[in-house]
């Protein structure tokens, strides 16, 4: 199975940290968070796809010396990221499996969260959250499946704790026989995927108990304290 891994963005929240370095290779407990992202990923997973654009030359380095998957790609947004859905678009000419995963490539993941997700036919993977109006609500149906994803919900919209996308998605190809149109914001949106995805398939909506983004200097710092090996690979050694 691939897996596609979202890496190219600025980190502009990140500077002056992702000055001369990009977001994914910042350092956490002594490993760039792409190198926590790979070790995450299941046996299952055979080549990664990694999307890059910014400082993309230090991603290519770190990629021909790190160990622990043998096969991937660099998949550069071209001709500029146009959005999350766009850097997929980028990625179907290089998918060997049908079925593949997607992470963002500046958070960390419970790798046992990946493995259940990359098990599902169709599915993504959700944390709870009090504060709904920060994210984006997975709505289910009775049995459990995703209706939608509403973004960033007027505050008391749905009583807490609520289920949040956290930006882990399992696809098969036959999202891109949808024609995904241009949001409000002017970027192809991964969301639409998800969304027009759930109105035609049964898609898993997979609870995880541990996420943590990496977006401003303090998170990176609160990071350097956590109990990674606990939080991310239930106590066992990082490894594939």
């Amino acid at each position: 199975m691939d897996a596609i891994i979202l890496a190219g963005g600025k980190g502009t929240r990140m500077m002056p940290l992702t000055q001369d370095t990009p977001k994914p290779l910042l350092h956490v407990q002594g490993r760039p968070i792409l190198a926590w992202s790979l070790l995450s990923l299941p046996p299952t997973v055979d080549q990664v796809l990694i999307v890059v654009k910014y400082l993309k030359e230090h991603i290519e380095t770190f990629m021909a010396q790190q160990q622990i998957i043998a096969r991937y790609h660099l998949v550069e947004q071209l001709p500029e990221p146009l959005g999350t859905g766009h850097a997929l678009q980028c990625c179907q000419p290089h998918l060997e499996s049908d079925e593949f995963i997607v992470l963002n490539g500046d958070d960390l993941y419970s790798a046992t969260a990946v493995a259940q997700l990359a098990q599902t036919p169709l599915g993504i993977l959700t944390v709870e959250r009090d504060d709904a109006s920060k994210y984006g609500v997975a709505v289910t149906d009775t049995h459990g499946n995703l209706i939608r994803l509403h973004e960033k919900p007027p505050a008391g919209t749905y009583p807490p704790p609520v289920k949040v996308n956290i930006g882990g998605y399992k696809f098969n190809r036959s999202i891109f026989s949808y024609d995904l149109p241009l949001s409000e914001r002017g970027e192809y949106e991964i969301t639409d995927y998800v969304t027009w995805l759930a109105a035609r398939e049964n898609v898993a909506v997979v609870p995880t108990p541990f996420w943590r983004p990496i977006g401003t200097p303090d998170d990176l710092a609160t990071a350097q304290d956590l109990d990674l090996q606990a939080l991310m690979f239930d106590g066992a050694d990082p490894t594939r």
